[in-house]
């Protein structure tokens, strides 16, 4: 019996729905699959946490969230705590601290969902610079003037864009797009270029090629089944991957990876969607989303066995079309779409 030991941060909002029925089918797959067993450590993390301890997380919460094989984010951000709080003394440091450098977001039309762009050729994935760049939190306001560097180092732009290479090599993909704005952002985004250039150089076999972030925006929309793996930097990757998820039919269907490839720290998955704090307490969020997040967490523990089933179980429900959420066109609770993706999964 193999053991696998679980951080939670349900976090706010609808976090704390869909990370209770994570636990549902994960308990479930370990069962189906008799020899891995799943312990869970709850983690109270949260705006509400914030409120109570004027803090996001303990001063000792690293070393605790430390312990473990992963970690499994609902949501975090709630009305009364601003939310650059919520991100910056959770978040980011959990990113930051654990080096999870790589953010990998795919974007795929999964069998049953209804893209408004009425196009069923979308599956492709976007890798994402996730420690440094616009997001390094560096600058300074006074009344008169404010100040947002951005950080790009040869070490976390070179290792980022390598990675969307080995990526899209080791999956059989020989395209890979990098998104920049070198024409206005004259530092950043050209020392971004010239590395992209040295990279890619290394992968002759490969199609690589750059489009500025604006026109992207537009390709994404006008010709998705033209791409394959998409890599930028932190902001950018955030920007896109969120019209991505909306490309799906719905901010509820997408997950993410915050991955340490080395395994020197434990890796992050959650759903994109946030805490919805509109629909908190209604019953209705759609746990596709932390679905495939735990998917992709049971690919980087290398129980892809356990990842195709579940994947196999959520495309059934969503094709069906009988237990699907009302973002989705459906009138099923969450509950009520993760018993039937429990029914798939149990065959």
């Amino acid at each position: 019996m193999k053991n696998y030991r679980l951080n939670l941060i349900p976090g706010d909002g609808i976090g704390v729905d869909v990370i209770n029925e994570g636990v549902r089918v994960l308990n479930v797959l370990a069962e189906k699959h008799g020899g891995i067993k799943f312990e869970y450590n709850t983690l109270p993390w949260s705006c509400a946490y914030y409120l109570e301890h004027g803090r996001m997380m303990p001063a000792d919460g690293m070393e605790i969230l430390r312990d473990c094989d992963s970690i499994l984010l609902g949501a975090v951000g709630f009305p009364g705590v601003p939310d650059h709080v919520s991100l910056r003394d959770l978040l980011l440091p959990i990113r930051t601290g654990f080096d999870q450098y790589v953010n990998m977001r795919p974007i795929k039309l999964l069998p049953g969902l209804n893209s408004p762009l009425k196009n069923d050729k979308i599956d492709f994935v976007v890798i994402r610079e996730n420690s440094e760049g616009e997001y390094c939190g560096q600058g300074e306001t006074t009344d008169e003037k404010s100040i947002q560097n951005a950080i790009f180092t040869r070490k976390g732009t070179e290792r980022i864009i390598r990675y969307a290479f080995e990526y899209a090599k080791a999956n059989n993909m020989n395209k890979v797009l990098s998104a920049t704005k070198s024409n206005a952002l004259n530092h950043s985004m050209v020392f971004w270029d010239k590395i992209f250039d040295e990279v890619r150089a290394r992968y002759g076999n490969m199609e690589s090629s750059q489009m500025h972030i604006d026109a992207l925006a537009g390709f994404f929309i006008m010709h998705p089944e033209r791409l394959q793996v998409v890599v930028a930097s932190n902001l950018f990757g955030d920007i896109l991957t969120d019209l991505g998820s909306a490309m799906l039919g719905s901010i509820g269907i997408s997950p993410s990876g915050n991955i340490n490839p080395e395994g020197k720290y434990p890796s992050m998955f959650e759903p994109i969607h946030g805490s919805a704090p509109d629909i908190a307490g209604k019953g209705i969020a759609n746990p596709v989303g932390t679905f495939w997040a735990i998917a992709m967490m049971l690919e980087q523990l290398k129980e892809n066995a356990s990842a195709d089933l579940l994947m196999d179980a959520i495309c059934a429900v969503l094709k069906e079309g009988k237990f699907v959420t009302p973002d989705i066109g459906g009138k099923a609770t969450t509950t009520e779409m993760t018993d039937a993706v429990i029914a798939g999964i149990k065959g």
